[in-house]
């Protein structure tokens, strides 16, 4: 990851924004595990750059970044007021059928680093429409309204639609042999799952530039979850 060049993640950039495609297993902030993250990247290609909204250390895709104070303040007042239209795909497992479901549950920050469904924690609203639905999993469109911690990963869990390979919230991993008929495993080689990490990418992000232009920005699936959709497309 350390070899990884920022330049190589970039899906649009201005003199306000960067737009990037964030890869799994590297932390938005400073974290104590990793000596590298998206904001230190980030201010090595342009100094004062400002990250502008978190992804979890696993998930992917589209995440803001900003150039400068002004570019910061204006992507912070359209947060703050919800005016950021986010997207993100999940695969869940099992089949389910969403159509504008919407989940209105508080969730309550916890100590060690999980949140739950708690009526004593904050707001937390978020839509699900199904995508595709295969044998067992289903690719779920995911539309958070609010943007509290693990909100999609835990409203999808309290509603039986646990992500993929997410066993924080009671997902499973998922293997080819487990959906494919014919599945030959070499001999004295254990098998790995189809994806290392809970399968959440943050799809796309709408929101106004400087000049009040509306820009929606799409971020294309990473190898390992594209490879996931294609291998329950093909087995289904």
């Amino acid at each position: 990851m350390a070899k990884m060049k920022f330049e190589d993640l970039i899906i649009r950039e201005d003199d306000n924004y960067i737009v990037i495609n964030k890869p799994a297993f590297i932390s938005t902030l400073a974290d104590r595990n990793d000596s590298v993250n998206i904001l230190v990247m980030a201010r090595a290609y342009h100094e004062g750059a400002q990250v502008c909204h978190r992804l979890d250390k696993e998930t992917t895709g589209a995440l803001v970044i900003a150039k400068n104070p002004d570019a910061y303040r204006h992507m912070s007042i359209q947060f703050e007021n919800r005016e950021v239209r986010k997207i993100y795909h999940a695969v869940s497992d099992g089949i389910h059928d969403f159509n504008n479901k919407e989940v209105d549950r508080s969730i309550l920050k916890l100590g060690n680093g999980t949140v739950r469904i708690d009526h004593k924690g904050k707001e937390a609203k978020t839509i699900f429409n199904t995508l595709k639905a295969y044998s067992a999993h289903t690719l779920i469109e995911c539309m958070p309204v609010t943007g509290r911690m693990h909100q999609i990963r835990v409203h999808l869990s309290s509603i039986g639609a646990p992500i993929t390979g997410d066993e924080m919230y009671g997902g499973k991993s998922l293997y080819l042999s487990s959906i494919k008929r014919k599945y030959n495993l070499k001999k004295w080689t254990e098998e790995q799952p189809l994806i290392k990490r809970l399968a959440l990418h943050a799809h796309s992000l709408t929101f106004k530039l400087l000049n009040h232009e509306e820009l929606t920005i799409e971020a294309p699936y990473p190898k390992d979850f594209r490879v996931l959709t294609e291998q329950l497309e093909k087995n289904s």
